[in-house]
């Protein structure tokens, strides 16, 4: 049997890329893992793939942080080149992305699945050519009124929502490392149970 401890993790953020982004909702892969680099003690560099990459270990496992430089929908190709280059599984290949059908202060853990619209994760699908990779789905919830949610995800999180961010984006991070380490199963008996509003839990 090969030793999986010694077999490196990618994990992709999601955004797109340009200072006029940076606080959008839809960048909210990007936001955890500009905290995971923290954590890292590392900074982000280009990578041939249309990447900004950080290597090193994370939970003392090797890992690979990307935030692919093409927009959201075209992320597939970098993410598959990345996988390509570091020899990372699909079981392997951790996606962080926002969710409009989970409110904002609720965060989930999944593999496989529909990508729900999302642009950025059915390219990614499509390249990788398996919806089994998994997914750390930040809840953004969905636009107020008749509000196109083209629209919304490309908003900046609103006032209210900037003072719980920080947080959310440190426990997505939490999540990411306990992924690796405890799984998907013990992340979710972990996670899913902790949202800012445990009264209203998402379906």
């Amino acid at each position: 049997m090969s030793d999986t401890s010694a077999q490196r993790w990618l994990v992709v953020g999601l955004g797109n890329p340009g200072p006029e982004y940076a606080g959008n909702r839809h960048n909210a892969g990007f936001m955890v893992l500009d905290e995971l680099a923290a954590r890292m003690g590392g900074r982000f560099k280009a990578h041939r793939s249309r990447a900004e990459i950080v290597e090193g270990r994370l939970a003392a496992l090797p890992v690979v942080l990307a935030k692919p430089l093409s927009f959201m929908n075209l992320s597939g190709g970098p993410v598959k080149a990345l996988a390509d280059f570091y020899k990372a599984t699909p079981d392997r290949v951790v996606v962080i992305h926002d969710e409009l059908d989970i409110p904002y202060g609720a965060l989930r853990a999944k593999t496989g699945g529909g990508d729900n619209g999302h642009n950025g994760l059915k390219s990614i699908t499509k390249s990788l050519g398996t919806r089994e990779y998994p997914r750390i789905r930040f809840g953004i919830g969905r636009p107020p009124g008749r509000m196109d949610p083209a629209t919304f995800v490309l908003r900046d999180f609103a006032t209210a929502e900037r003072k719980d961010l920080p947080f959310l984006v440190d426990r997505a991070a939490d999540m990411v490392e306990s992924l690796m380490t405890a799984g998907l199963e013990a992340t979710q008996n972990r996670f899913h149970t902790a949202d800012l509003n445990p009264a209203k839990p998402p379906r």
